[in-house]
């Protein structure tokens, strides 16, 4: 499939951003959906025009509650509505952004992506995924909850990953001729991590004190500690290491 234009979801989001610069940079159409831009996904307003002429939907949009079941109701608007104005616009595939785990996961914010990606598969439009490890970015959102001058992070295994490297995975997938029959793809950083040690590291450049926790009151920390949310042997292993991340941001 020769693809021109697409419509982005989440277009000024963490990972958006970055999913529109990557597009645009090889040279493809880009129409960037928010609310920022009069698109919103779930009430629908400004979608039917913003779907117009394109071609493929990424969709990178995502619920600002970690709640699940606030989370799983957004996934579920937005999946019905970018299934429903796609068709009618002629939209050939959607690509979307989970996280590695996610179809193991029984409570949380995982859960309702696996819930997502359920309900996105189920509709009419033809939809690949691509499970990302948890981004860099995700442990300086950690360090802002924290309350007072103490962040508490879990003591769990994780393999931080670039925006940008999900990003561009991401634009690489839904620009590849298709490959049936194969495992949903992912992406996570070149090396095993613990998440309160990369904690630790941002927390030296801010001034804050990080203390490792053992994650207990998490959802599903006992299959965290397991491993169960690390990349698989199929996955794609890309820099750079959060330390090396940290280093080339001013």
């Amino acid at each position: 499939m020769s693809v021109t234009t697409f419509a982005v979801a989440g277009a000024t989001g963490r990972l958006g951003r970055h999913v529109v610069d990557v597009l645009t940079e090889q040279g493809y159409r880009v129409v960037p959906m928010s609310r920022a831009t009069g698109v919103d996904v779930i009430t629908g307003e400004g979608l039917a025009e913003a779907l117009t002429g394109a071609e493929v939907i990424i969709d990178v949009a995502s619920s600002h509650s970690s709640d699940q079941d606030a989370a799983t109701e957004f996934f579920r608007t937005s999946a019905r509505n970018l299934h429903e104005y796609g068709r009618k616009a002629g939209v050939a595939q959607i690509t979307m952004a989970s996280i590695i785990g996610a179809d193991k996961a029984t409570a949380g914010f995982l859960a309702a992506k696996k819930a997502h990606e359920e309900l996105l598969l189920s509709g009419p439009i033809p939809v690949r995924i691509l499970r990302a490890a948890q981004f860099h970015e995700f442990v300086g959102r950690l360090l802002d909850r924290r309350q007072g001058d103490v962040a508490y992070l879990p003591e769990l295994p994780t393999q931080l990953v670039a925006c940008r490297t999900v990003a561009e995975e991401l634009v690489g997938l839904a620009t590849a001729p298709a490959a049936p029959g194969t495992p949903i793809p992912e992406i996570a950083g070149p090396r095993k991590e613990i998440m309160a040690e990369a904690g630790r590291l941002l927390g030296a450049r801010r001034g804050v004190k990080v203390v490792g926790i053992d994650g207990s009151g998490m959802p599903d920390a006992g299959l965290a500690a397991a491993g169960a949310f690390l990349p698989g042997p199929h996955a794609t292993l890309a820099g750079p290491t959060f330390r090396e991340w940290l280093d080339a941001r001013p």
